[in-house]
């Protein structure tokens, strides 16, 4: 399985408050975002303001790319919405390593 992640610059939903960034699964297009909750909890966000979550976005590109890798190659279709909770299972398993 072939995921990229175009340089395409994140956007901000304001109707359900997500930062939604370019994800191409062998050559398709996959919607994907992060929720606000999550950029809160996990990277830093100090609000759910969209300059702030965007912020957070990029200060944890590189996890939230990891764990949209590690989703999509379970073989789940599309679109992805991470949540927090997405990222507390992720650090549990990362510990029991």
């Amino acid at each position: 399985m072939q995921i990229e992640f175009p340089d395409h610059r994140p956007m901000f939903n304001y109707e359900d408050l997500t930062i939604e960034f370019a994800v191409v699964v062998n050559g398709r297009p996959i919607d994907c975002a992060v929720s606000a909750e999550a950029l809160e909890s996990h990277f830093h966000a100090h609000s759910a303001r969209a300059d702030d979550l965007l912020h957070a976005f990029e200060y944890g590109r590189s996890r939230i790319h990891a764990l949209t890798r590690e989703y999509l190659a379970m073989g789940l279709p599309g679109p992805v919405l991470l949540r927090s909770g997405h990222f507390r299972w992720a650090q549990h398993h990362e510990a029991r390593r």
